[in-house]
């Protein structure tokens, strides 16, 4: 007979997953904790700034993870299969869409107010026009890259594609964005 509960060691994502698994709602707590901003973020870039949207997804992504917790393999890198699953989400709008360039080109007004120095509002705007207007490939790329600020390898494994895919688009999507942002260089 134990006197004391062997408690699990929820340090780290891939052990909350396999509590998770097990039904734990205090992982699952945790885990929301740690990953509900960043995915909230994540979508927000994804969708344009579309507030009520990135919500909606970000709940979505965390009813994926409650259903689909048992197939999550803890060998694997959490921080990649949640991207994975949520660049999946995105994918999958992308494609539900009528006319999916026209909605991945839209830009809603940036009502945030980050800084209040004109200069940096209006260096911000013309930034996110200038990613908005980037070819879907290169967008997400773009976005899980430098937004996100994941590895080359990690974005090649999200987006399902060789490394060297992923670098081509990064490059053509730096040299596309550098060109049209040349008036802010001085």
């Amino acid at each position: 007979m134990r006197l004391f509960s062997r408690k699990t060691d929820l340090s780290t994502d891939e052990a909350l997953m396999q509590a998770i698994a097990g039904r734990n709602e205090q992982a699952f707590a945790l885990l929301y904790d740690r990953y509900a901003p960043v995915m909230y973020r994540f979508f927000l870039r994804m969708f344009r700034r579309n507030q009520a949207t990135a919500a909606d997804f970000t709940q979505d992504l965390f009813l994926k993870i409650i259903e689909k917790a048992s197939l999550f393999d803890p060998n694997r890198n959490f921080k990649t299969w949640i991207y994975v699953l949520a660049y999946n989400l995105c994918k999958n709008e992308y494609r539900r869409l009528a006319r999916p360039q026209e909605y991945l080109h839209q830009a809603e007004a940036y009502d945030e107010d980050l800084i209040g120095r004109l200069d940096k509002q209006l260096f911000d705007e013309a930034l996110s026009n200038t990613v908005a207007q980037l070819n879907p490939q290169h967008h997400e790329c773009f976005v899980l890259r430098f937004q996100e600020e994941l590895s080359v390898a990690e974005i090649a494994e999200i987006v399902g594609c060789p490394e060297g895919t992923v670098k081509s688009r990064l490059h053509h999507a730096l040299r596309q964005v550098c060109s049209q942002m040349e008036y802010w260089k001085s």
